[in-house]
């Protein structure tokens, strides 16, 4: 038997080539868990991609 894959990480370092565990070459390949999405290159939940982009693009005063 194998080893079970690793979870990708929470957020891309943005190396060139993609390292094995990057959320970007997961989304790419399809081999994401289910349930999860990749925006603005962090692993997120389906159900709070909406959270995570609102919240990243707020700007520090």
């Amino acid at each position: 038997m194998g080893k079970p894959a690793k979870m990708p990480k929470k957020k891309c370092c943005e190396d060139k080539p993609r390292c094995g565990r990057c959320p970007l070459r997961a989304l790419a390949e399809g081999n994401l868990p289910p349930g999860y999405t990749v925006k603005k290159r962090r692993l997120v939940k389906v159900g709070k991609a909406d959270l995570v982009l609102a919240k990243s693009t707020r700007k520090a005063a």
